[in-house]
């Protein structure tokens, strides 16, 4: 631009002094420099004015100070502009223009100034916490909380509704994924939460859910959310699913109640007949196998005799046949002193009469010295 208007002279340069004379001569340097100075010291807290510097002012200022004000400021400047600090719990995001760029470890790291840089520090070690169903300063407690009905009361596969209070614990294991993939990360873990106890319920019966199957619920609930998520690439590890409530409507939880304590008794009475048939039924199997075992003996026993008396025919019809006469008498007087053993007649021979044998004698008394169970009535003669 033309130096020409500036006031002071038609032919005035940048440095508000213009060539004098004929010649052309350069800016003076220092007068240039102690205006510098005079300005900073006005400038600076405890400043002189312009006309009570003078010389010796300009002579009494020391370079060293603006020198270390301006390292000072620089390195003011750097730390919080080039640096930023990643806390141990955190991972840094770092965005170059709008891009990923890199991830940044926790301590202290380098970056450019904004809007060339941009730092996201998301903590992935927390673990974070969802509740479905419930709302208030008590979330998270069984029985405690505002009742959400919109979120809770769910439809199960035998067309009937159920209560359901649960809580959610999760962490981020893909902080990239985490905030460049979804929008609202807190708002989809819930609804993907919802939604998968809505499907993991739907397909149970009530009964199961409200007494022993809690445990594959939640399970079942978990894997699900675990997979949809993943799908999204939402970033985020589902660690625990935790029922806090799980209960009918409130206007019918008294008839459920009674059911329950049917069901209760039923359960019981039938544990108590069971204990009553484990008791029983071994000592009816005890008994059996001693009756078997008593038939086996009393088998073996008759067999074994049967055989022997085979065994003792053949011994005789064997003998019989060697000598017929002796094994015919031989079986005779063993035949008819088997029959008159337990007689208590006495038969004497009639040829024998008059070999002096006395008529009358006790004879059926000597024959039984130590028996007295005739003693009382008379004997036959």
């Amino acid at each position: 631009m033309p130096w020409s208007n500036q006031p002071g002279g038609g032919n005035g340069g940048p440095w508000g002094q213009g060539p004098r004379g004929s010649g052309s001569t350069p800016p003076d340097l220092e007068e240039l420099l102690r205006r510098s100075q005079d300005r900073l010291r006005q400038m600076l807290p405890g400043g002189g004015g312009r006309g009570g510097g003078g010389a010796g002012g300009g002579g009494g200022f020391n370079p060293m100070v603006l020198i270390a004000v301006l390292v000072v400021v620089a390195a003011f400047l750097g730390y919080n502009f080039f640096t930023f600090r990643v806390q141990p719990d955190e991972l840094g995001i770092v965005l170059r223009f709008g891009a990923f760029d890199r991830q940044a470890q926790p301590g202290l790291n380098f970056r450019l100034p904004y809007p060339i840089d941009i730092v996201y520090t998301p903590s992935v070690t927390r673990v974070n916490r969802v509740t479905i169903g419930q709302v208030g300063e008590d979330v998270g407690t069984a029985g405690l909380g505002r009742d959400i009905p919109e979120e809770s009361l769910m439809l199960t596969g035998d067309e009937n509704i159920v209560d359901i209070d649960f809580s959610v614990f999760w962490v981020i294991n893909n902080a990239e994924n985490f905030l460049f993939n979804m929008q609202d990360p807190v708002g989809t873990v819930k609804a993907v939460a919802e939604s998968a106890m809505r499907e993991v319920v739907g397909r149970s019966n009530i009964q199961p859910i409200l007494t022993q199957a809690r445990q594959i619920t939640e399970t079942g609930v978990q894997e699900l959310m675990q997979e949809t998520l993943d799908q999204y690439g939402a970033g985020v590890q589902v660690t625990q699913l935790q029922l806090l409530k799980v209960d009918p409507p409130a206007e019918v939880i008294d008839a459920f109640r009674d059911v329950q304590a049917a069901r209760a008794d039923q359960e019981r009475i039938q544990n108590e007949a069971q204990t009553y048939a484990n008791r029983i039924i071994p000592e009816a199997r005890g008994q059996a196998s001693q009756i078997t075992a008593a038939a086996n003996a009393y088998r073996d026993r008759t067999v074994a005799e049967a055989t022997g008396q085979a065994d003792r025919f053949t011994k005789v019809r064997e003998e019989y046949e060697k000598a017929p006469n002796v094994t015919r008498r031989r079986m005779f007087l063993e035949t008819m002193e088997g029959v008159f053993s337990d007689m208590d007649k006495i038969i004497v021979d009639e040829r024998t009469s008059g070999s002096g044998v006395v008529p009358y004698l006790p004879l059926n008394e000597l024959t039984r010295p130590s028996s007295n169970s005739n003693s009382s009535g008379g004997g036959n003669q």
